[in-house]
């Protein structure tokens, strides 16, 4: 008996990182293939583990694959199923607000990025992307409001500060647009749509 327990044990050692191996060349390849562009070659490796339907991460990696090479109604569909799966997914939650974005549909990003803040409140990329489909929404109100609170949170951020100053500037308020965009200045000074402004609405 002690011989066969020892035996197997061997075996299993052996097998392991033979599938170790075997798992990873498949990524590997495919990563190789997405860093020479070839973005549907390396999703095509990915499908096998796809199309199984319970591996997260082949889902979201060829979400991004599909996003990447222009597929915007693939991507969201992969990334929805990856939803499904995990629905307190922050990834697939932010990863499908990218072709969502692509294709200007602005109250679907606003839908996903606000699932993203009731799991995570300050999660900065999910403001942003908010902010984004607010701009495309053209809700200044609601751009300004939600800008000045993230200017609180982040204060030495300069990209929440240009979407500041761009709600006041559509709002009609000049000065306030300057001081926001002042600012901005103050962290880039180099901020090219910034100095346009200010020195758009220099007064004579």
């Amino acid at each position: 008996m002690p011989n066969r327990k020892n035996h197997l044990i061997a075996i299993l050692l052996f097998l392991i990182p033979l599938t170790v191996t075997a798992g990873s060349s498949v990524w590997d390849k495919s990563y190789q293939l997405a860093m020479k562009g070839n973005y549907s070659e390396a999703a095509d490796v990915l499908e096998p583990m796809v199309r199984k339907g319970n591996d997260e991460y082949a889902l979201l990696r060829v979400a991004y694959l599909n996003y990447l090479q222009g597929n915007y109604s693939d991507a969201v569909s992969m990334y929805e199923r990856a939803v499904r799966l995990n629905p307190e997914s922050i990834d697939a939650k932010l990863g499908i607000t990218l072709p969502l974005m692509a294709q200007q549909r602005w109250r679907q990003v606003k839908h996903y990025t606000l699932q993203v803040l009731r799991l995570s409140h300050w999660n900065y990329v999910a403001h942003v992307r908010l902010m984004i489909a607010e701009q495309g929404m053209k809700k200044w109100q609601e751009l300004a409001k939600h800008a000045r609170q993230l200017a609180v949170a982040y204060p030495s951020d300069a990209t929440v500060l240009v979407y500041l100053a761009r709600a006041y500037a559509w709002q009609g308020n000049v000065q306030a647009a300057k001081v926001a965009y002042e600012k901005v200045l103050v962290r880039i000074p180099g901020h090219i749509e910034a100095k346009r402004y200010i020195k758009d609405h220099v007064r004579p």
